[in-house]
Protein backbone atom coordinates (compact mmCIF):
# COMPACT_ATOMS: atom_id res chain seq x y z
CA UNK A 1 0.00 0.00 0.00
CA UNK A 2 1.58 3.61 -1.08
CA UNK A 3 1.72 5.79 1.55
CA UNK A 4 2.08 9.74 0.32
CA UNK A 5 4.68 11.09 2.09
CA UNK A 6 4.14 8.27 4.56
CA UNK A 7 1.69 10.00 6.54
CA UNK A 8 -1.03 7.81 8.54
CA UNK A 9 -3.68 9.04 10.25
CA UNK A 10 -5.11 7.31 13.61
CA UNK A 11 -7.96 5.65 11.21
CA UNK A 12 -5.96 4.47 8.62
CA UNK A 13 -3.40 3.16 10.71
CA UNK A 14 -5.97 1.25 12.77
CA UNK A 15 -7.24 -0.10 9.09
CA UNK A 16 -4.25 -0.99 8.46
CA UNK A 17 -3.28 -2.61 11.61
CA UNK A 18 -6.35 -4.47 11.68
CA UNK A 19 -6.06 -5.94 8.25
CA UNK A 20 -2.69 -6.98 9.06
CA UNK A 21 -3.74 -8.92 11.94
CA UNK A 22 -7.19 -10.20 10.38
CA UNK A 23 -6.41 -10.89 6.95
CA UNK A 24 -2.17 -10.89 7.13
CA UNK A 25 0.10 -12.85 9.12
CA UNK A 26 0.09 -10.23 11.88
CA UNK A 27 2.77 -7.40 11.00
CA UNK A 28 2.77 -4.50 8.88
CA UNK A 29 5.97 -4.35 6.54
CA UNK A 30 8.04 -1.02 6.17
CA UNK A 31 9.41 -0.55 3.31
CA UNK A 32 12.48 1.21 1.53
CA UNK A 33 10.03 3.74 -0.76
CA UNK A 34 8.01 4.71 3.23
CA UNK A 35 5.18 2.25 2.21
CA UNK A 36 4.00 -0.57 3.90
CA UNK A 37 3.22 -4.37 3.25
CA UNK A 38 0.63 -6.93 4.40
CA UNK A 39 1.88 -10.19 3.88
CA UNK A 40 0.14 -13.67 4.17
CA UNK A 41 -2.86 -12.96 2.71
CA UNK A 42 -5.17 -15.98 2.35
CA UNK A 43 -6.40 -16.38 -1.56
CA UNK A 44 -9.45 -13.70 -1.85
CA UNK A 45 -8.53 -11.74 1.05
CA UNK A 46 -7.22 -8.89 -1.68
CA UNK A 47 -11.29 -8.20 -2.04
CA UNK A 48 -11.71 -7.68 1.68
CA UNK A 49 -8.21 -5.57 2.14
CA UNK A 50 -8.95 -3.44 -0.99
CA UNK A 51 -12.87 -2.86 0.35
CA UNK A 52 -10.74 -1.59 3.90
CA UNK A 53 -8.23 0.24 2.36
CA UNK A 54 -10.69 2.41 0.32
CA UNK A 55 -12.93 3.20 2.87
CA UNK A 56 -10.27 5.01 4.81
CA UNK A 57 -9.02 7.07 1.79
CA UNK A 58 -6.28 4.70 1.45
CA UNK A 59 -7.17 3.65 -2.05
CA UNK A 60 -8.19 6.57 -4.04
CA UNK A 61 -7.13 5.10 -7.14
CA UNK A 62 -7.15 1.24 -8.53
CA UNK A 63 -6.10 2.12 -11.28
CA UNK A 64 -3.00 4.45 -10.26
CA UNK A 65 -2.45 2.41 -7.14
CA UNK A 66 1.57 1.44 -8.24
CA UNK A 67 2.34 4.40 -9.27
CA UNK A 68 1.94 6.29 -6.11
CA UNK A 69 5.25 6.49 -4.95
CA UNK A 70 5.82 9.57 -3.13
CA UNK A 71 8.28 10.22 -0.79
CA UNK A 72 8.73 13.71 1.50
CA UNK A 73 11.01 14.99 4.00
CA UNK A 74 9.41 13.23 7.21
CA UNK A 75 9.54 16.59 9.67
CA UNK A 76 8.96 19.18 7.14
CA UNK A 77 7.39 21.88 8.91
CA UNK A 78 7.72 20.86 12.26
CA UNK A 79 11.05 20.60 13.35
CA UNK A 80 12.07 24.18 11.50
CA UNK A 81 15.00 23.23 9.51
CA UNK A 82 13.81 22.71 6.33
CA UNK A 83 13.38 26.03 3.95
CA UNK A 84 9.86 25.19 3.31
CA UNK A 85 6.62 22.76 4.26
CA UNK A 86 6.41 20.49 1.41
CA UNK A 87 3.55 18.78 3.15
CA UNK A 88 0.99 20.60 1.19
CA UNK A 89 2.47 19.33 -1.78
CA UNK A 90 1.93 15.84 -1.52
CA UNK A 91 -1.69 15.78 -1.38
CA UNK A 92 -1.24 18.40 -4.89
CA UNK A 93 0.76 15.36 -6.40
CA UNK A 94 -0.99 12.64 -5.06
CA UNK A 95 -4.42 13.88 -6.30
CA UNK A 96 -2.70 15.73 -9.84
CA UNK A 97 -1.27 11.98 -10.65
CA UNK A 98 -4.38 10.16 -9.80
CA UNK A 99 -6.30 12.78 -11.82
CA UNK A 100 -4.66 11.90 -14.86
CA UNK A 101 -5.39 8.80 -16.97
CA UNK A 102 -2.07 8.47 -19.06
CA UNK A 103 0.31 8.38 -15.81
CA UNK A 104 -1.32 5.17 -14.72
CA UNK A 105 1.07 3.56 -17.90
CA UNK A 106 4.29 4.67 -15.48
CA UNK A 107 6.07 1.86 -14.34
CA UNK A 108 5.54 0.94 -10.82
CA UNK A 109 9.16 1.90 -10.10
CA UNK A 110 9.56 5.30 -10.86
CA UNK A 111 10.06 7.40 -7.68
CA UNK A 112 8.51 11.14 -6.83
CA UNK A 113 10.23 12.83 -4.58
CA UNK A 114 9.57 16.30 -2.40
CA UNK A 115 12.77 17.48 -0.47
CA UNK A 116 12.34 20.56 2.03
CA UNK A 117 16.01 21.75 1.19
CA UNK A 118 17.10 19.58 4.03
CA UNK A 119 18.65 16.58 1.76
CA UNK A 120 17.35 13.39 3.18
CA UNK A 121 14.61 12.20 0.51
CA UNK A 122 16.34 13.89 -1.95
CA UNK A 123 19.48 11.98 -1.62
CA UNK A 124 17.17 8.34 -2.54
CA UNK A 125 18.12 9.75 -6.45
CA UNK A 126 14.18 10.01 -7.24
CA UNK A 127 13.43 9.84 -10.90
CA UNK A 128 11.30 13.34 -10.09
CA UNK A 129 11.77 15.43 -7.87
CA UNK A 130 11.61 19.07 -6.02
CA UNK A 131 14.51 20.40 -3.94
CA UNK A 132 13.83 23.55 -2.26
CA UNK A 133 16.57 25.80 -2.78
CA UNK A 134 14.88 28.85 -1.24
CA UNK A 135 11.81 29.45 0.89
CA UNK A 136 9.48 29.06 -2.65
CA UNK A 137 11.96 28.18 -5.02
CA UNK A 138 13.02 24.55 -6.00
CA UNK A 139 15.40 22.92 -8.21
CA UNK A 140 13.78 20.20 -10.65
CA UNK A 141 15.50 16.91 -10.17
CA UNK A 142 15.15 14.48 -13.08
CA UNK A 143 16.78 11.04 -13.05
CA UNK A 144 18.75 11.84 -9.37
CA UNK A 145 20.37 14.90 -11.18
CA UNK A 146 19.58 19.15 -10.58
CA UNK A 147 18.10 19.73 -14.17
CA UNK A 148 18.60 23.77 -13.86
CA UNK A 149 14.98 24.20 -13.94
CA UNK A 150 13.79 26.62 -11.15
CA UNK A 151 10.34 26.30 -9.94
CA UNK A 152 7.90 27.68 -7.37
CA UNK A 153 5.96 25.86 -5.49
CA UNK A 154 2.54 26.77 -7.33
CA UNK A 155 4.95 25.40 -10.46
CA UNK A 156 6.47 22.19 -9.03
CA UNK A 157 3.82 19.57 -9.25
CA UNK A 158 3.01 20.94 -12.90
CA UNK A 159 6.78 20.43 -14.06
CA UNK A 160 6.65 17.34 -12.43
CA UNK A 161 3.85 16.01 -14.41
CA UNK A 162 5.77 17.09 -17.69
CA UNK A 163 8.96 15.46 -17.03
CA UNK A 164 6.49 11.89 -16.42
CA UNK A 165 4.60 12.55 -19.05
CA UNK A 166 7.59 13.11 -21.22
CA UNK A 167 8.82 9.73 -19.68
CA UNK A 168 5.99 8.15 -20.99
CA UNK A 169 6.51 9.33 -24.71
CA UNK A 170 10.48 8.17 -24.90
CA UNK A 171 10.96 5.37 -22.39
CA UNK A 172 10.75 2.34 -24.32
CA UNK A 173 11.25 -0.62 -22.04
CA UNK A 174 13.20 1.77 -19.48
CA UNK A 175 11.71 1.23 -15.78
CA UNK A 176 13.59 4.96 -13.98
CA UNK A 177 14.07 7.64 -15.78
CA UNK A 178 18.14 7.30 -14.79
CA UNK A 179 18.22 4.29 -17.38
CA UNK A 180 17.93 7.19 -20.37
CA UNK A 181 20.86 8.42 -21.87
CA UNK A 182 19.74 12.10 -21.49
CA UNK A 183 17.39 12.14 -18.32
CA UNK A 184 17.78 16.00 -18.75
CA UNK A 185 16.58 16.09 -22.18
CA UNK A 186 12.59 15.58 -20.49
CA UNK A 187 13.01 19.13 -18.98
CA UNK A 188 11.36 21.97 -21.38
CA UNK A 189 12.10 25.74 -20.00
CA UNK A 190 15.13 27.82 -19.77
CA UNK A 191 17.77 25.87 -17.64
CA UNK A 192 20.49 27.17 -16.20
CA UNK A 193 23.66 25.79 -14.18
CA UNK A 194 23.05 22.50 -12.03
CA UNK A 195 23.97 22.10 -8.61
CA UNK A 196 25.31 18.53 -6.91
CA UNK A 197 22.98 17.41 -5.09
CA UNK A 198 23.61 15.57 -1.30
CA UNK A 199 24.78 12.06 -1.62
CA UNK A 200 23.86 11.07 1.67
CA UNK A 201 20.63 11.58 2.88
CA UNK A 202 19.85 13.33 6.43
CA UNK A 203 17.88 11.41 8.09
CA UNK A 204 16.02 11.82 11.20
CA UNK A 205 17.80 11.64 14.19
CA UNK A 206 16.30 8.86 16.51
CA UNK A 207 14.82 9.87 19.83
CA UNK A 208 12.91 13.15 20.67
CA UNK A 209 12.74 15.87 17.99
CA UNK A 210 12.01 19.12 19.12
CA UNK A 211 9.22 20.42 17.13
CA UNK A 212 8.97 24.56 16.15
CA UNK A 213 5.85 24.69 17.79
CA UNK A 214 6.67 23.51 21.48
CA UNK A 215 6.26 20.01 21.47
CA UNK A 216 7.94 17.16 20.13
CA UNK A 217 8.24 14.45 17.52
CA UNK A 218 9.24 11.16 18.61
CA UNK A 219 11.65 9.20 15.97
CA UNK A 220 11.91 5.66 16.28
CA UNK A 221 13.41 2.68 14.45
CA UNK A 222 11.37 -0.51 13.60
CA UNK A 223 14.12 -3.68 14.11
CA UNK A 224 13.96 -5.30 10.81
CA UNK A 225 11.53 -2.86 9.00
CA UNK A 226 8.58 -5.45 10.60
CA UNK A 227 5.76 -3.87 13.37
CA UNK A 228 4.40 -7.07 14.83
CA UNK A 229 0.79 -6.99 16.48
CA UNK A 230 2.14 -5.70 19.92
CA UNK A 231 3.90 -2.85 18.22
CA UNK A 232 0.70 -2.47 16.20
CA UNK A 233 -1.22 -2.50 19.18
CA UNK A 234 1.13 -0.07 21.05
CA UNK A 235 0.80 2.50 18.47
CA UNK A 236 -2.94 2.37 18.19
CA UNK A 237 -4.10 5.65 19.18
CA UNK A 238 -1.94 8.15 17.89
CA UNK A 239 -3.10 11.16 15.89
CA UNK A 240 -0.04 10.61 13.18
CA UNK A 241 2.37 8.57 12.13
CA UNK A 242 4.85 9.05 9.75
CA UNK A 243 6.60 5.98 7.93
CA UNK A 244 10.38 7.15 6.20
CA UNK A 245 11.99 5.15 3.44
CA UNK A 246 14.42 3.99 6.30
CA UNK A 247 12.61 1.20 7.72
CA UNK A 248 11.59 4.50 10.84
CA UNK A 249 8.48 5.95 12.00
CA UNK A 250 8.00 9.22 13.71
CA UNK A 251 5.20 9.89 15.63
CA UNK A 252 4.80 13.69 15.45
CA UNK A 253 3.07 16.43 17.76
CA UNK A 254 3.40 14.88 21.32
CA UNK A 255 3.73 16.70 24.76
CA UNK A 256 4.69 15.54 28.16
CA UNK A 257 6.51 12.56 26.80
CA UNK A 258 8.33 10.45 28.40
CA UNK A 259 11.75 9.27 27.62
CA UNK A 260 10.25 5.44 27.87
CA UNK A 261 7.67 6.11 25.04
CA UNK A 262 9.25 4.69 22.62
CA UNK A 263 9.79 1.37 24.44
CA UNK A 264 6.18 1.73 25.27
CA UNK A 265 5.70 1.70 21.59
CA UNK A 266 8.32 -0.87 20.95
CA UNK A 267 10.37 1.44 18.44
CA UNK A 268 14.43 1.78 19.10
CA UNK A 269 15.24 5.34 20.05
CA UNK A 270 19.32 4.74 20.54
CA UNK A 271 21.52 5.48 18.02
CA UNK A 272 24.25 3.14 19.22
CA UNK A 273 21.33 0.04 19.15
CA UNK A 274 22.52 -2.71 17.24
CA UNK A 275 19.81 -2.46 15.18
CA UNK A 276 20.66 0.64 14.55
CA UNK A 277 21.88 0.52 10.42
CA UNK A 278 20.49 -3.06 10.47
CA UNK A 279 17.85 -4.36 7.58
CA UNK A 280 16.56 -6.92 5.72
CA UNK A 281 14.54 -8.04 2.84
CA UNK A 282 10.66 -10.32 3.80
CA UNK A 283 12.90 -13.61 3.35
CA UNK A 284 11.53 -16.90 4.45
CA UNK A 285 8.64 -17.54 5.26
CA UNK A 286 7.12 -14.29 3.74
CA UNK A 287 8.57 -14.37 0.33
CA UNK A 288 8.96 -18.15 -1.64
CA UNK A 289 12.51 -16.52 -3.66
CA UNK A 290 13.79 -16.42 -0.52
CA UNK A 291 16.81 -19.43 0.45
CA UNK A 292 16.58 -18.92 4.00
CA UNK A 293 15.00 -17.03 7.43
CA UNK A 294 17.18 -14.06 6.97
CA UNK A 295 15.43 -12.47 9.38
CA UNK A 296 16.18 -14.44 11.83
CA UNK A 297 19.84 -14.75 10.79
CA UNK A 298 20.48 -10.77 10.88
CA UNK A 299 19.27 -10.62 13.91
CA UNK A 300 21.32 -13.48 15.70
CA UNK A 301 24.74 -11.96 13.83
CA UNK A 302 23.61 -8.20 14.53
CA UNK A 303 26.43 -6.12 16.25
CA UNK A 304 27.00 -2.51 17.26
CA UNK A 305 26.38 -0.36 14.90
CA UNK A 306 28.95 3.05 13.63
CA UNK A 307 30.08 1.90 10.10
CA UNK A 308 28.19 1.42 6.80
CA UNK A 309 24.61 -0.30 6.89
CA UNK A 310 24.05 -4.00 6.74
CA UNK A 311 21.41 -5.26 4.46
CA UNK A 312 20.53 -9.00 4.26
CA UNK A 313 19.11 -10.68 1.44
CA UNK A 314 17.44 -14.10 0.56
CA UNK A 315 18.83 -14.08 -2.97
CA UNK A 316 20.65 -12.28 -5.64
CA UNK A 317 17.49 -9.76 -6.16
CA UNK A 318 18.42 -8.00 -3.12
CA UNK A 319 14.85 -6.51 -2.11
CA UNK A 320 14.72 -3.45 0.20
CA UNK A 321 17.97 -2.70 -0.14
CA UNK A 322 19.15 1.12 1.28
CA UNK A 323 20.41 3.96 -1.18
CA UNK A 324 24.16 4.41 -1.08
CA UNK A 325 27.16 2.58 -0.39
CA UNK A 326 26.72 -0.80 2.03
CA UNK A 327 27.58 -3.81 3.33
CA UNK A 328 25.37 -6.76 1.50
CA UNK A 329 25.19 -10.02 3.30
CA UNK A 330 23.60 -12.38 0.34
CA UNK A 331 22.22 -15.46 0.74
CA UNK A 332 22.91 -18.22 -2.12
CA UNK A 333 22.62 -22.05 -2.56
CA UNK A 334 26.09 -22.56 -1.26
CA UNK A 335 25.68 -19.87 1.76
CA UNK A 336 25.86 -16.25 2.83
CA UNK A 337 28.19 -14.42 0.71
CA UNK A 338 29.08 -10.64 2.11
CA UNK A 339 29.58 -8.14 -0.59
CA UNK A 340 30.20 -4.15 -0.55
CA UNK A 341 26.95 -3.36 -2.46
CA UNK A 342 26.12 -5.24 -5.09
CA UNK A 343 30.38 -5.96 -5.59
CA UNK A 344 31.29 -9.22 -4.72
CA UNK A 345 33.89 -9.05 -2.16
CA UNK A 346 37.26 -11.64 -3.11
CA UNK A 347 38.14 -11.28 0.27
CA UNK A 348 34.77 -11.61 3.08
CA UNK A 349 37.67 -10.47 5.88
CA UNK A 350 38.08 -7.23 4.14
CA UNK A 351 34.19 -6.21 5.99
CA UNK A 352 35.56 -7.96 9.22
CA UNK A 353 32.87 -6.86 11.67
CA UNK A 354 30.32 -8.41 9.26
CA UNK A 355 32.29 -11.20 8.22
CA UNK A 356 32.65 -12.43 11.56
CA UNK A 357 28.85 -12.20 12.58
CA UNK A 358 27.91 -13.79 9.56
CA UNK A 359 30.20 -16.55 10.55
CA UNK A 360 28.39 -17.22 13.57
CA UNK A 361 25.10 -17.68 11.76
CA UNK A 362 23.63 -20.88 10.25
CA UNK A 363 24.13 -21.61 6.49
CA UNK A 364 21.25 -21.38 3.61
CA UNK A 365 18.79 -23.98 3.67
Amino acid sequence: MRLPGGRLDAVAFAALADAAVELGDGGLELTSRGNVQVRGLAAGAERELSGRLHAVGLLPSVTHERVRNIVASPLSGRDGRGLVDVRPLVGELDAALCADAALAELPGRVLFALDDGRGDVIALRPDIGLYAVASDLFALVVGGIDSGLRVSGGEGVAAMLGVAREFLRVRGGRWRVAELDDPVGLVAGVRGESVELPAVAVRPPLGLVPQADGRVALSGLVPLGRLDSAQLTGLRGVAELIVTPWRTVVVPDLTDVPHSLAGSYGLVAAPDSTWAGLTACAGRPGCAKSLTDVRADAAAARAPGGGLAVHWTGCDRGCGRPAGRHVAVVATPGGYEVRLGDEVRARPEDLTATAAAVATTRRSE
